[in-house]
């Protein structure tokens, strides 16, 4: 059985700022060098931590996938040697890309963060900052439902979570209790948390993969319903006017568009196209 790692930044242990999860060539925001290594560095031993537990709980091959602002975060020269990775951005399946792949029995979200709007969760957001919420059915999901949909559409089980106290009671409230959570830090508001040390944080992931890939046998796929209605707040009004121009979108409220997807395939497709469309500049 193989293992699809997802591996997103904001839910790593020691991070609660922007600063430490913003690659250095972004612009228009505050930057650090050394915040943001420190942080790729806790990112790649977190990734390995599960990695390894994977492989001793019975996998037969580890991918993962980059899944963070860029998509190219980790140190690859400092990932396990047995893993095969995927890095670059606008991937056709994005944030899973990878799950498609024959084999892969189990997907892994680790350094994941809870949905936009969620108090006491570090870094919460939905997908980018002007984002306020996305709904499936009229049910409020982050970037994990959205993730947990594709990769319940090739039949593949969330089995995994790590990341901040909210995200992993989100995410194992929307897939099940079969997924096995992993929490390295609690988090007091949007920019502060209580952590465990790094190296805790590591033990506990790598015993999560562990139980994870057990209970990937018994686990079942989150599956988008057919003709699901999709529907997106933005910041601004401006963001909905322009997703107007995409074949299905319609305005639901004055910040809000909506459109029907037949299945996650075609969710991906369209909510991908209306975040390029709303990604507008405005004029000072």
């Amino acid at each position: 059985m193989k293992v699809l790692i997802s591996v997103d930044m904001e839910g790593i242990c020691g991070v609660t700022s922007w600063v430490q999860v913003m690659p250095p060539e972004v612009d228009g925001h505050p930057r650090s060098t050394v915040e943001y290594e420190r942080a790729r560095a806790r990112l790649t031993r977190e990734v390995n931590a599960a990695v390894e537990g994977a492989l001793e709980g019975g996998a037969d091959e580890v991918v993962v996938n980059e899944a963070h602002d860029g998509m190219r975060n980790l140190v690859a020269d400092d990932l396990h040697e047995s893993v095969r990775f995927i890095t670059g951005s606008d991937k056709p399946l994005g944030m899973m890309q990878g799950v498609d792949l024959p084999g892969v029995g189990a997907a892994f979200f680790v350094g994941y963060h809870a949905k936009a709007g969620t108090p006491h969760a570090p870094l919460a957001h939905t997908w980018t900052g002007y984002v306020n919420d996305v709904r499936l059915n009229g049910r409020s999901t982050g970037e994990f439902g959205i993730n947990a949909a594709l990769a319940g559409h090739f039949g593949v089980p969330v089995t995994l979570v790590t990341g901040d106290d909210q995200a992993v009671a989100q995410v194992r409230a929307w897939v099940g209790e079969q997924v096995v959570g992993v929490v390295v830090k609690e988090g007091f508001t949007t920019f502060s948390a209580l952590h465990l040390h790094p190296r805790r944080a590591q033990q506990l992931i790598h015993a999560g993969a562990r139980e994870a890939v057990a209970r990937a046998g018994g686990a079942t796929a989150w599956r988008l319903a057919a003709d699901t209605r999709a529907e997106i707040d933005f910041d601004h009004q401006a963001r909905a006017q322009a997703c107007l121009f995409l074949p299905g979108v319609d305005r639901a409220g004055e910040r809000t568009v909506a459109f029907t997807a037949r299945d996650a395939l075609a969710f991906n497709q369209l909510f991908r196209a209306v975040m390029k469309a709303s990604a507008i500049t405005f004029s000072p």
